[in-house]
């Protein structure tokens, strides 16, 4: 039994890090303390003024425990760690643990290079960043790459100089080709120099000195390279009208930081203010925010942010004073090496600026809340199609199949996803019919089935062998009801197969009218009747769609290809070759096909045969 009594009297003056047990032994709270004596006393005191939050921990602390440290700053580092390693329940939790890139620019090489990295490295080469993003940096590459012309190749320099043609990049004016060596080792530097000063941000300056290189070009008649100095220019301007510049006065990185929470999920949105302009901006959702106040999430996300951020600016701007805000900026001064500085202003530009956050952060909640607005509504229509086709369980992952083809030529399937009522693309599959000739849609249907639940097992038994993570499995998890586009034909088919598979997946199939329309379900006790105007059946006609969609959009890809050959054939016309593909089905059996079947075929006669034959025998067409 512990004695709570005992264990506080025995709790050290010094500075660590404490965790709170429940009776099951699980870590619900870690905390850090200046000192260990006073703050874990304060829990509990009789008649002190908790939160209620706090009151609800403190009731379920069966056991305390403590990590004694050298410093405050060093228990703030262990708080962070443990709090990553336990999640405890009564913490605030970072959920979004974002990492982001940055271009690296090799100016300490004699020869600089400029591409995306994400970390940053002390290794003498200039980082800029982190950037919101990999489309982010690619974006402001593709800028570099139009503006300043670095090679993208992988020639090393000067080794590689007058070695080999120079690549096509040359000869369409988008690379200063150093290979050709018709630059020096300082004309080429200078060019990233300039990169250097148009990721600092010194426009101005940038513009300044090309607008001269452009006078001077022009009146020495160099017209052409005056014109790429003006369309430079034209390019920089554009790319400073799109970025918003604050903090014109000081030109430091800043982050500012603002938050908006209700109930038990908050977000927090960042602005990466670097040299003056907003290179960026992110929201990051809080979990575990009930009973807290705006104070202490943006304090606990402040510790946790920084704690595995690689770059820290040298000024984080909050709308409310930290917590241990000294504490934390002797931790943040360690990290960075340097002084960081904390404010939470209350007058001025910056507090245009924390309102500006502010707004942004709340827009993120308000988004996180219609999107749980409609995931319950999608929930809703989940449990009434439950209740509707008597399942055990609400259908979260529902899959649907449907077979495609012309007169039997070139049989597809698909197979369309929909995961808590909403279609999973990533996680749509594509079938070749393998076992089937002509339009037998029951027989291609049962390979389909038969190959989807294959392959599940085959994944299942990888992943018990170690070979696979479950993530990474294309077939799994298994389907809480399958849907078949067709009717009780389908349905028959289908049962028969699963009863051999022992498997006991609900199955219906997606009926439609006479207009080629969604009209309901059917099951093994027949058709169920379901209103046109309630959610389910709206749900049902999407999928119907979707499924109907991704067979046909897979079969055109296919037979796109095999009617584009096709059409090279003299004399080969649409009639024909939906005569070939009726008769052989697929493109390889009509390249094996002899001269007399081939003339043998509806409305094709010996001239046209012999050309097809001639035509997949001449070595030069594919498919």
């Amino acid at each position: 039994m512990f004695d709570f009594e005992e264990e506080i009297k025995n709790l050290p003056l010094q500075p660590g890090v404490y965790l709170m047990h429940n009776k099951d032994g699980e870590v619900i709270y870690v905390g850090k303390a200046k000192i260990l004596k006073n703050r874990v006393t304060q829990y509990f005191r009789k008649n002190s003024n908790h939160t209620p939050k706090v009151l609800a921990m403190v009731a379920q602390v069966a056991y305390f425990e403590y990590i004694i440290t050298d410093s405050e700053r060093e228990a703030l580092a262990l708080e962070n760690n443990l709090i990553k390693k336990y999640k405890p329940k009564y913490n605030i939790l970072l959920k979004d643990d974002k990492q982001y890139p940055y271009i690296k620019v090799t100016i300490n090489e004699p020869y600089p290079r400029v591409f995306m990295v994400h970390r940053m490295v002390g290794d003498g080469a200039k980082y800029y960043g982190p950037y919101m993003g990999k489309g982010t940096v690619k974006n402001m590459l593709e800028i570099i790459q139009k503006l300043f012309k670095p090679p993208t190749c992988s020639r090393r320099f000067p080794k590689d100089i007058r070695k080999g043609r120079p690549c096509l990049n040359y000869h369409i004016d988008k690379c200063v080709a150093p290979c050709t060596g018709r630059l020096t080792k300082e004309e080429y530097r200078r060019v990233f120099f300039e990169i250097c000063r148009f990721l600092d941000g010194k426009h101005d300056k940038l513009i300044e000195d090309l607008t001269r290189e452009m006078n001077d070009a022009a009146a020495a008649m160099q017209y052409e390279k005056a014109a790429a100095c003006r369309d430079k220019i034209r390019s920089i301007r554009e790319v400073m009208d799109r970025q918003k510049i604050v903090n014109t006065q000081k030109h430091t990185d800043t982050d500012v930081i603002a938050a908006a929470y209700e109930g038990e999920i908050a977000y927090v949105e960042v602005f990466f203010v670097r040299g003056g302009t907003v290179l960026g901006r992110e929201h990051y959702r809080i979990e575990n925010a009930r009973g807290s106040d705006k104070a202490e999430i943006i304090t606990d996300f402040v510790k946790q942010f920084y704690s595995s951020c690689d770059f820290i600016p040298d000024e984080i701007i909050t709308e409310t004073g930290l917590e241990d805000v000294e504490a934390i900026g002797e931790w943040l001064r360690g990290l960075k090496g340097r002084k960081v500085t904390l404010t939470s202003p209350k007058r001025g530009e910056k507090v245009k600026m924390v309102s500006m956050v502010r707004m942004n952060a709340e827009k993120a909640l308000s988004n996180h809340k219609l999107k749980i607005l409609k995931e319950k509504e999608k929930s809703g229509v989940l449990e009434a199609m439950a209740e509707l086709l008597s399942l055990d369980k609400i259908p979260n992952r529902i899959e649907a199949y449907d077979i495609s083809n012309i007169q039997g030529a070139d049989n597809v399937a698909a197979m369309a996803v929909f995961e808590y009522g909403r279609p999973a693309k990533r996680k749509y599959r594509r079938f070749k019919i393998q076992t089937v000739e002509g339009a037998d849609d029951y027989a291609s249907m049962r390979e389909v089935i038969y190959r989807r639940f294959r392959h599940g097992l085959e994944e299942e038994e990888r992943i018990k062998s170690g070979e696979l993570n479950m993530r990474d499995a294309k077939f799994l998890p298994y389907p809480d009801v399958i849907l078949l586009d067709g009717g009780t034909g389908h349905l028959n088919a289908i049962s028969e197969l699963m009863e051999m598979l022992d498997n006991d997946t609900p199955l219906f199939g997606m009926v439609k009218n006479d207009r080629h329309r969604t009209r309901g379900l059917v099951g093994r006790g027949g058709e169920v009747e379901i209103s046109p105007q309630s959610p389910v059946f709206k749900l049902i006609t999407h999928i119907q769609d979707e499924v109907h969609d991704a067979a046909i959009s897979y079969f055109r890809k296919l037979h796109d290809n095999i009617e584009s050959e096709l059409d090279k054939i003299p004399g080969i016309g649409e009639k024909r070759r939906i005569a070939l593909l009726t008769k052989y089905g697929n493109i390889d059996k009509i390249k094996e096909a002899e001269v007399v079947d081939l003339a043998d075929t509806e409305s094709m006669d010996m001239k046209s045969a012999e050309a097809v034959y001639n035509y997949f025998r001449s070595g030069n067409n594919s498919v």
